[in-house]
């Protein structure tokens, strides 16, 4: 368990229809971790200070330095300096000129999307799931995704990820990068060998492509989302056989992708995607 504040409070000047008043608020706190793998620099990842140790495991293999957790022969976390040191059995075959040290923000800019296609290429295969869902369990599960996070109610800057069964979220990360939420989702499932070909995804943020890919390496048939989907995103999870669902609110959704697997009643159902 981490012993780093995931939020500090600070005193600020809040105006509200004119009128202004010093209130505390809570503040997200941005955490830098550098990721060395058998002794080399390879990345650094700009996270919220939690559940660091699933992060790095999500992380190594959505980008295919690992495929399973056995692979790993030693994970240490050095929260003071912020450190991470993993030692795997065996040499990583990725290729040096593809896997140089790196900086990955906590936003999706240039700084990621200029090289994730390489390792994605290796890791992100077409989906085999048979999971169904009906439109009241995308609701059940989206409210029940936004009311599980305390640190998002304290501060509003966090996304929320969470592994879900139909009837239930099975568990849930936060991270002020979406992307990391995510990951922290795939390396608890790495870790604990919990199946994910019967899960699904909720989540906060926007369905960009990343956050689809990361979704096909974790293997799960469905993603649901509050927020828009891109185009990019959406041809992707028509190849890798992806249920997109976006704008999960207030009992309405758009279901972009692979629909036959929402299960609606007939006479309501128009067209075919």
């Amino acid at each position: 368990m981490s012993e780093l504040p995931v939020t500090i409070t600070r005193n600020v000047l809040k105006i509200h229809d004119g009128i202004s008043c010093w209130e505390e608020d809570e503040i997200v706190t941005e955490y830098p971790l550098t990721i060395f793998l058998n002794d080399e620099e390879f990345a650094t990842i700009v996270c919220t200070p939690a559940d660091l140790k699933e992060m790095v495991i999500g992380f190594l293999a959505s980008e295919g330095a690992i495929r399973s957790y056995e692979e790993i022969k030693h994970l240490a976390v050095d929260e003071t300096k912020g450190f991470a040191y993993v030692d795997l059995h065996q040499q990583t075959v990725l290729a040096q000129s593809f896997y140089s040290k790196r900086r990955i923000t906590s936003c999706c800019g240039k700084s990621r999307q200029s090289f994730y296609f390489f390792s994605d290429a290796r890791t992100a295969k077409p989906v085999e799931s048979c999971v169904a869902i009906t439109p009241e369990q995308c609701y059940r599960l989206m409210h029940e995704l936004q009311a599980s996070s305390d640190i998002h109610r304290q501060t509003g800057g966090v996304h929320n990820a969470a592994l879900c069964v139909p009837d239930r979220v099975l568990f849930t990360y936060s991270d002020i990068g979406r992307h990391n939420a995510l990951d922290k989702i795939y390396g608890y499932c790495l870790q604990e060998g919990i199946a994910t070909a019967d899960k699904i995804l909720a989540f906060s943020g926007r369905i960009s492509s990343e956050v689809l890919l990361k979704a096909a390496k974790i293997g799960a048939g469905i993603i649901i989302s509050k927020s828009a989907p891109t185009e990019l995103a959406l041809q992707l999870a028509e190849e890798l056989n992806i249920t997109a669902i976006g704008f999960v609110r207030n009992d309405k959704m758009n279901v972009y992708t692979h629909s036959g697997r929402v299960l609606v009643e007939e006479h309501s159902a128009k067209g075919k995607g």
